[in-house]
């Protein structure tokens, strides 16, 4: 299973930003995808689902600024975000939204600074 994560960087306060997640093997075809994200000194957090069907949930936190998309014949997971702010700063990651423990795989994230 690889995990790869682009499209972090810095960016203002309220801009936008997209960053997906090419996903090898049968992680992403069975499985609901979700986007998490680490911020500096705090535990890594699931801030948006999507399910096989398309369906999506999205912590308060984000909810009303991102969407989650998924392209399951490329094997990839998409997060849009807009109306970015400071807080959003963070290492975002994808893997399956379920308990992880510490040995699981996240592969390398990507690194999202909003400077205000």
């Amino acid at each position: 299973v690889q995990l790869v994560v682009s499209g972090g960087g810095l960016v203002l306060a309220g801009g936008s930003l997209s960053l997906s997640c090419s996903a090898s093997g049968s992680i992403f075809r069975f499985s609901a995808m979700g986007w998490y994200r680490q911020a500096p000194g705090k535990q890594r957090v699931l801030i948006a689902t999507i399910n096989t069907g398309g369906s999506t949930n999205y912590a308060d936190s984000v909810k009303g600024r991102s969407t989650i998309t998924r392209d399951s014949p490329k094997n990839t997971v998409y997060l849009q975000m807009n109306s970015l702010k400071h807080e959003d700063t963070a290492v975002y990651y994808c893997n399956e939204p379920r308990t992880h423990t510490p040995g699981d795989y996240w592969g390398q994230g990507t690194q999202v600074t909003v400077s205000s």
